[in-house]
């Protein structure tokens, strides 16, 4: 099994998959458990003077100019994780969990918190032993961090709350631990409050959203190419010295995937036939501007996230000269930001790819394509709500691209006055990448059927690809009405699994 070791200098991307997604093992690095031993001695020190520090020797938030004693510092910390696993609502993914789990476990390690060594391998041992803590939908404002989300993570730790075994069954914690001779944690001094404040449940579900995005636009990119096959398009529009004087490189890069989609179409260039068009609707001869923008914003969303997956989030945090120092790094902004421009990409990209579908049922549009793509038009009825459904997702993509970053709401009796609601920005944004999922599979439906249908003129290799792919799929072609949603499901499957890619891929090579 693959391995991740976790060093002080922070993760890649491609770590956070492969805990997350793949189940990797994680491991210490020696690095890692001489900069928490060195961190954890200097709040041991603080510790054992008298004059208060902050998180160390005090409460938290508005609580925090209260001096604690000693003997009272181990029920602060293990009450700090009580009290704020307070989530509501159903679980979340265990991918979104086991990436939270992880990435704190990244922050722990940078040496910058003061956690004992041995709380940092037994946050690696619940993540081998495939123990998922039981995190709730509600709870996270994203300032300081996703605190809810985390405080359930540390209270499997302890050995309290519920967590969801290996084998899918969600038990008592202290069970599982036992189960797999993990010793539950007795947290000190700093270490709950360093258990619980970061941003990684957000991190983590940019990094997943950043990685199916990545599989999406190249999705949007065949399917946009199939539409302008079907609709007897230009591909002029596509030629890379148009797309050189406007140089914004995601639109160049969704420009050449189309047009090596289209390589060799007999159904390009048709636009000067029996019914002459000067130029092709925006949703086709612009499709490049608009998937390019969003891989623009992509660029700068991963950018963020690189960021952050080499910081350490928490407050206070242990300087390198032995400074215990409070500070604002917990707050979500950067990353809700960027989780929020996604969702707004996202949903224009969904949006143009409706108006190509819609385009292509529509017989005074479609360019001598039958009504709704019926067999026998008033006897059949086509994908007519095919497209119904897709729109009804758009128009729930377009209210998940308001922004969840610009409705702070204050908290913790107004000490916590401004936050950042990433957390929410992430939820809504994994909803909004599943409807674009379901949105393009729509596309590729009426699309395949579509170019079928326009019979004595051969598609591209790489579209020809792509057809054949999703028919050995389960998706029927063209013919009379039946059952729609198993068709539809099986597209979404296709897509979802980046099977129309890798088809498509193995005509043109890599895309961009």
């Amino acid at each position: 099994m693959h391995t991740v070791v976790v060093g002080t200098s922070g993760v890649t991307a491609s770590d956070v998959l492969a805990v997350a997604r793949g189940g990797a093992r994680v491991e210490l690095s020696g690095e890692a458990v001489s900069a928490l031993a060195a961190a954890r001695g200097i709040v041991d020190a603080l510790a054992a003077k008298p004059e208060p520090v902050y998180g160390v020797s005090t409460g938290f938030g508005a609580l925090a100019t209260r001096h604690i004693s000693p003997e009272l510092r181990a029920q602060l910390q293990r009450n700090i994780v009580r009290s704020h696993a307070a989530g509501m609502g159903p679980r979340v993914e265990r991918e979104v969990v086991r990436a939270l789990m992880f990435l704190r476990l990244k922050t722990v390690c940078s040496g910058r918190t003061g956690v004992r060594p041995e709380v940092a391998q037994t946050m690696a041992d619940v993540l081998n032993a495939g123990i998922t803590p039981v995190v709730h939908e509600y709870g996270s404002l994203g300032c300081s961090g996703d605190l809810a989300p985390l405080s359930h993570c540390a209270l499997t730790l302890m050995g309290e709350g519920d967590a969801e075994g290996p084998d899918g069954v969600v038990r008592p914690a202290g069970e599982l631990l036992a189960e797999h001779g993990i010793a539950p944690v007795e947290l000190r001094e700093k270490e709950g409050l360093a258990l619980l404040n970061g941003t990684d449940g957000m991190l983590g579900m940019l990094v997943m959203a950043l990685a199916d995005l990545d599989m999406l636009y190249k999705s949007a990119d065949i399917t946009a190419a199939l539409s302008l096959e079907a609709l007897l398009g230009t591909d002029l529009v596509l030629a890379p010295e148009l797309h050189a004087i406007r140089p914004h490189p995601g639109q160049g890069a969704s420009a050449a995937n189309m047009l090596a989609v289209l390589e060799g179409s007999e159904l390009t260039g048709h636009h000067q036939d029996d019914a002459p068009r000067v130029q092709d609707a925006y949703s086709v001869r612009c499709a490049p501007q608009v998937a390019g923008a969003g891989r623009d914003t992509m660029a700068h969303a991963r950018l963020v996230a690189e960021r952050e997956l080499a910081s350490a989030v928490d407050n206070p945090v242990v300087l390198p000269d032995g400074r215990v120092e409070s500070n604002g790094n917990f707050h979500g902004a950067p990353v809700a930001y960027v989780l929020d421009f996604l969702a707004i990409a996202v949903a224009d990209l969904a949006s143009i790819a409706e108006r190509r579908t819609d385009r292509l049922l529509d017989k005074n549009r479609s360019h001598g394509l039958p009504p709704f793509l019926a067999d026998d038009a008033g006897v059949d009825s086509g994908l007519m709500i095919a497209q119904y459904t897709q729109a009804a997702l758009v128009s729930e993509l377009k209210r998940l691209a308001v922004p969840a970053s610009a409705d702070s709401i204050p908290s913790s009796a107004m000490q916590e006055d401004h936050v950042s609601m990433g957390w929410s920005a992430a939820r809504k944004l994994r909803t909004a990448v599943d409807n674009l999922t379901r949105v393009l599979a729509v596309e590729l439906y009426a699309a395949s059927r579509a170019v079928e249908l326009r019979e004595g003129l051969r598609p591209a290799p790489a579209t020809q690809a792509a057809i054949t792919a999703v028919r050995k799929a389960g998706v029927e072609g063209p013919g009379p009405d039946r059952f729609l949603a198993p068709d539809l499901a099986a597209a979404d499957v296709f897509v979802r699994e980046g099977r129309l890619v890798e088809a498509v891929e193995a005509v043109t090579g890599p895309l961009r």
